[in-house]
């Protein structure tokens, strides 16, 4: 491993970044096991969901569209993209010290 990432504000920056992008990784394979009207009675697509509805548990209905697939894809896509800036902005500034 090089001297770069040897410190402890490196380490932590490289954790905050892989959480924030498997939150939203989570987030977006609920997007689009909806929209490809994946299986809900399947194990996998139940956890991926249960655990979308959690993560995006303060977004999920925050608009209101007509169309059921546009609230899913602003809803969670919202809950993604504040996961990923969030957590890349404390990952970077974790970097820095």
């Amino acid at each position: 491993m090089s001297p770069r990432y040897r410190n402890g504000a490196n380490q932590a920056g490289t954790i905050i970044a892989v959480v924030a992008d498997i939150m939203a990784l989570i987030l977006g394979l609920w997007i689009l096991m909806y929209l490809l009207d994946a299986n809900r009675a399947n194990d996998f697509v139940q956890f991926i969901h249960d655990a979308a509805r959690w993560l995006a548990g303060w977004s999920h209905d925050l608009f209101t569209f007509d169309e059921a697939w546009a609230r899913v894809v602003a809803g969670y896509g919202l809950a993604a993209v504040v996961y990923l800036f969030v957590g890349h902005a404390i990952a970077n500034r974790a970097h820095r010290h």
